[in-house]
């Protein structure tokens, strides 16, 4: 009998507990072994993942920060992770293109296939922080921030949406150093992103088309823009494609990225936050296994 260990996330922007009672009941109807544990404090993901007995796979039910807590916890284990999309912006499962629905989306793990997927890593004073999608610092920092958390319950993405649209005017530029496997760029910026993978708003805002979470690459997007017109013009740009012949879009790709300011600037990593800058980001190849669909 297949065996998953089911992680949720009580205070999550989208969980429900009783859509996680249906998800539970999906698994066990199809003749799967459920053992089902809900987070009690930040950082209890990750020790409920590094503590599991074995099973054939560890899914999560809530945001990317919880899914990142738990791959924290995985990372050396030969198990795959299964998806099932309960926070603000789910953006790992949009860039994988799984389900958004989360009976749907239990149904993908149950009748998927495992996947090796890059990942993002940083070095902080409390330890590593993974990455799936993507690492950054200024305004998109700022912006996931300050978004509160009963507008992201009530919304979803779209209250980050809500929120860029009355901050843009706002919007000024600073100097980024970027080292890029050695080499350094100085870059005027507003926002500059390590990305994992291609989309921020899947699959409606992509960064460029040429990022993919299976590459071997990192990826750092730095995006200019004083005030709303210009920040309003990288906007249509990255909704037409990623802004990749923009004078307004600078693209750097390598293994090691560091993202460097005169003043500290804030930093997320997967929509949380992770201090200020400086901060170096790491590949690491091939390094997790998500479950998606077959076909």
């Amino acid at each position: 009998m297949a065996r998953a260990l089911l992680i949720s996330n009580p205070i999550a922007a989208r969980t429900d507990r009783r859509v996680l009672a249906r998800v539970e009941s999906a698994f066990k109807n199809q003749g799967w072994s459920v053992d089902v544990a809900e987070t009690k404090y930040p950082g209890d993901a990750t020790e409920i993942a590094a503590n599991a007995p074995a099973v054939d796979v560890v899914a999560v039910y809530g945001g990317d920060g919880t899914v990142m807590q738990v791959v924290h916890g995985i990372i050396d284990k030969d198990v795959p992770l299964g998806l099932i999309p309960g926070g603000t912006g789910n953006l790992l499962a949009g860039n994988l293109r799984l389900p958004r629905n989360p009976e749907a989306a239990a149904r993908t793990i149950m009748s998927g296939t495992p996947k090796r997927i890059d990942l993002g890593v940083v070095d902080r004073s409390g330890g590593p922080r993974y990455f799936a999608v993507a690492s950054g610092a200024g305004y998109v920092a700022d912006l996931m921030a300050g978004t509160p958390s009963a507008s992201k319950k009530k919304w979803g993405i779209a209250a980050y949406v809500a929120r860029a649209v009355r901050t843009l005017g706002g919007v000024r530029a600073s100097v980024y150093q970027i080292t890029v496997d050695g080499v350094t760029s100085e870059v005027e910026a507003a926002t500059v992103l390590v990305a994992n993978c291609g989309e921020i708003i899947p699959p409606i805002l992509s960064l460029g088309r040429g990022i993919s979470y299976e590459d071997g690459l990192l990826n750092a997007v730095a995006l200019r823009a004083n005030g709303l017109f210009e920040a309003a013009r990288v906007a249509f740009e990255l909704l037409m494609g990623g802004g990749d012949n923009s004078p307004r879009v600078s693209h750097f790709r390598g293994t090691s990225i560091e993202i460097a300011t005169d003043t500290p600037r804030p930093v997320q990593m997967d929509g949380e936050e992770a201090g200020f800058t400086p901060f170096t980001a790491r590949l690491l190849p091939g390094a997790l296994q998500v479950i998606v669909p077959k076909d």
